[in-house]
Order: structure tokens, then sequence, then C-alpha cells
């Protein structure tokens, strides 16, 4: 098994504390998916699987993990949205401005103990159909026009509250984005994941988490493979051309 795992280019799961539940913790190097639209094609050789913790089902998770995949829940953890069937636990008092995408809203993040229990639940269900990790989406609403007044004080608070919920549940969890304060989380996630570092000359920031030997699973939408692979394979980053609508489709470096 762990001769497996170190194939895979991922380490044997690893305790936070000596009584705390064991968590995976991904390494560089290791291939993902990244499919958050469209029926999941399970198909894809690759070790690690991130898919959306609502729209997929316990059996969907327990297929991946039977061809030795680990599998990553997709959920989000900075706006709201008015499709997913927690949307009514959110009082209107948190709810800020349209985040540019159809149906959402940013979250005033300050509010800790009302966002508390709606992201407890959405980790007790990534738990209860098995997945391995999560991904909380939009954990940079500090940089953005919310609607709320917003610190980097409060981004840390509230993406630190995220990372202590996942791990309470054993599991594993990615910061998304959020560059400016990779050196104050790297400590506090097991893995990153980015969106566009290449387009934008930002690959850099997502060093400390290579050196602490944690994977940075990375895509880009519109600059070719051929310019962004020679930099992310010297830098350590496990990366892939997606099309913007998250589909089964990639192509990875």
């Amino acid at each position: 098994m762990l001769l497996a795992l170190l194939l895979a280019g991922c380490s044997p799961d690893t305790p936070d504390t000596p009584d705390a539940p064991r968590r995976w913790q991904p390494r560089p190097g290791t291939a993902w998916q990244w499919q958050l639209s469209g029926p999941v094609d399970t198909s894809v050789e690759v070790p690690v699987y991130d898919i959306d913790g609502f729209e997929n089902s316990a059996a969907v998770v327990k297929s991946l993990h039977a061809d030795g995949r680990k599998v990553i829940c997709y959920i989000n953890a900075g706006s709201w949205e008015d499709y997913r069937p927690d949307q009514k636990a959110f009082p209107a008092a948190v709810l800020g401005k349209g985040n540019g995408w159809e149906g959402e809203r940013w979250l005033d993040i300050r509010q800790l103990d009302v966002l508390r229990p709606i992201m407890a639940k959405r980790m007790d269900m990534c738990r209860s159909k098995g997945f391995d990790a999560v991904e909380p989406d939009l954990l940079d609403g500090y940089t953005n026009e919310t609607g709320f007044p917003l610190t980097a004080a409060h981004q840390l608070a509230y993406n630190r509250m995220i990372a202590d919920l996942a791990h309470d549940r054993g599991l594993a969890v990615g910061l998304k984005n959020d560059l400016e304060q990779i050196p104050q989380l790297v400590d506090d996630f097991d893995f990153a994941v980015n969106e566009e570092c290449a387009e934008f000359s930002e690959c850099a920031s997502l060093t400390p988490f290579v050196k602490a030997r944690k994977a940075v699973f990375h895509v880009e939408y519109d600059v070719p493979t051929g310019k962004f692979c020679p930099t992310a394979d010297r830098l350590g980053l496990d990366s892939m051309l997606k099309r913007l609508s998250l589909d089964a489709w990639r192509q990875a470096c």
C-alpha cells in the first residue's frame, strides 16, 4: 500500500494530532482531474478527482475509491448560491453583492457564528459521502467588492475556521487562490488549488506549498500548455488546461 501511494504521488494518511482522525496529504507530483459540470467521467487515469460535493452521490465517490482514487469535495465557502439545497439556511444579513456568477452573492465572512454551522453541515455532507478532502471555493472575498468592509484579518480568521472544520472531520482541505495570504496559511491547509496563476504571472507565489511538500493543483483556461507548462513543471505545480465550464475535458502538462 505504501509503495502504491508513493507511486501515485500521494503520501500515507497522516494524523493531525495523536488523537485526531487520520487524513490524506497529497504531495507535489500528483496528477488530478477537476470536473464540476456534467456526469463525472470516471475513466481519466489520475489518482485524484475534484468534483462537486452537492451534485455527486456517495456511490460516485465509492466508484472512484474502488479504482484507487482520492476524491476532493468541491463546496462554495465564500458566496451564497441560490441553487443549493441549503440556500435558505443563509440569513439575508450575510448576503452581499453578486460575484459575477448567476445566482451567487458574496458572504459576510465576518459573521463566523452564523456561517460556522452552515459550513460545518457542508463538511458533514462531504464526510458522509466518503470524500477524502474539501476544496472550499472563494476564500479571497476581501480582495473583491463584496458589499462588506472585509479585511485581510477577517479573511485569515474565516479561512482558518474553514480549515479547522475540515480537519475536525478528518478531511484534508485546500486553499483556493488567496495568493497574498499563502505565507500565513500554508501551515493551516493541506494543499492549494489555483486558477490562472500563469496568466497573471503569479505562480511563484505558490511555492511555499511545494516547499512544504504539499501539492498545488493548478489550472489555466486561456493560456496554452506550451506557454505555462514549462514554468509549472519547474515550480513543481500539478497543472492542466481546462475549459471554464470545468467539464471532463482536460489537457495536462
